[in-house]
C-alpha cells in the first residue's frame, strides 16, 4: 500500500527575513486566538457586554496558555532536568509545551481576569470561552501536524502517513489530526448549542461538555500515540492519559451542576443581558 508522505517544511519560507523564519505552528496558534477573539466579540455584543474588556481577556488567556503549557511540559514530562536548570523553563523557543499545563494556565488566567471584572461570573465566562478554546485547540493540533510532532504509532490503516521528519519511512497514525478533527467537531457543536439552544443558560453545561469531550478524546487517542518521554515506556497509562482523568471528572462536575452547588461563589456575576431588538428580529 502506498501511503501519503508528509515532507512539508514547518517554516514559512516566503516570509523568511534573514535569520527570522516564522513557522506554520505559530501561524495556526495565532489564527486560533484571532478567530476565538472574533467569536467572543460576537458573544459580548449579543449579550450586551463591554467589548473593550476583551483586550484584557485576550492577554490573560494568551499568557495563561503559553506559560501554563511551558511549565506543564517542564514539570510533568521532564521535572528532573528542568528543576535542576530552572532558568531553562523560560526558553520557550526550544519547544516543549503541554496542553494540560496550558489548560491549568487558562483556568488561573480567567480567574485573575474575573477578579478585575466581577460583573462577569467565572462559570458564565468559561461557558462562552469554551467555543473559542475548542477552535484554538484544533488549530494548535494542526500546527503540530505542520511541525511533524506528536506522532502516532506505526500503522497500516489506509490513512496512515509517512512523516519524512521521522526519517524511518514508517506509516503512522496521524494522531495530531485525530485530535484536531475531534476538537473542531466540538467547536461546531458548542457553536450550535450557544446559538440554537438554551445550553448557555445552564451554568457549567458548555464548559463541562468541553472538558469531558476534549480530555476523553485525548485519553483514547493517546493509545495510538508514541510516548513523549522515556519514563512512559512500560506504563499502563501514559502521562497524558493520567493528566486527562482529573479534567474529565471536573467536566462532569461542571456539566451536571455539582461544581456550582459545591462552590456557589463561582456563579456570582454574569447575569445575561437582554438581547438587543435587532437580535430579537433575527438580524
Amino acid at each position: 500500500m502506498n501511503h501519503f508522505v508528509w515532507e512539508f517544511s514547518p517554516v514559512i519560507e516566503f516570509l523568511r527575513f534573514g535569520p527570522f523564519a516564522p513557522r506554520y505552528y505559530g501561524l495556526m496558534f495565532a489564527i486560533g486566538f484571532m478567530v476565538g477573539y472574533s467569536f467572543m466579540q460576537k458573544i459580548y455584543r449579543r449579550e450586551g457586554r463591554n467589548e473593550e474588556d476583551l483586550s484584557s481577556l485576550l492577554v490573560h488567556v494568551m499568557l495563561g496558555t503559553i506559560l501554563g503549557a511551558r511549565l506543564g511540559h517542564c514539570l510533568f514530562y521532564e521535572p528532573e532536568y528542568y528543576l535542576s536548570r530552572p532558568l531553562e523553563m523560560l526558553y520557550i523557543w526550544r519547544g516543549g509545551l503541554a496542553s494540560h499545563g496550558g489548560t491549568i494556565g487558562v483556568i488561573l488566567a480567567v480567574w485573575l481576569y474575573k477578579r478585575k471584572h466581577p460583573d462577569q461570573g467565572y462559570v458564565w465566562l468559561a461557558d462562552r470561552l469554551s467555543i473559542a478554546i475548542a477552535f484554538t485547540a484544533g488549530c494548535i493540533r494542526i500546527g503540530n501536524f505542520f511541525n511533524s510532532e506528536i506522532l502516532g504509532k506505526p500503522s497500516d490503516v489506509p490513512w496512515a502517513i509517512i512523516f519524512a521528519a521521522a526519517q524511518d519511512n514508517t506509516p503512522r497514525h496521524p494522531a495530531m489530526l485525530y485530535e484536531a478533527g475531534s476538537y473542531l467537531l466540538l467547536f461546531t457543536i458548542l457553536l450550535f448549542l450557544y446559538y440554537k439552544t438554551k445550553a448557555a443558560d445552564v451554568r457549567g453545561r458548555m464548559i463541562g461538555l468541553m472538558f469531558v469531550w476534549i480530555f476523553t478524546a485525548r485519553f483514547f487517542i493517546e493509545f495510538v500515540k508514541e510516548n513523549q518521554v522515556e519514563f512512559e515506556q512500560g506504563m499502563l497509562l501514559n502521562m497524558g492519559q493520567m493528566l486527562s482523568v482529573p479534567f474529565v471528572l471536573l467536566g462532569l462536575l461542571a456539566f451536571t451542576g455539582v461544581l456550582i452547588r459545591w462552590l456557589p461563589w463561582l456563579d456570582t456575576g454574569g447575569t445575561i443581558a437582554p438581547a438587543p431588538d435587532a437580535l430579537k428580529r433575527g438580524k
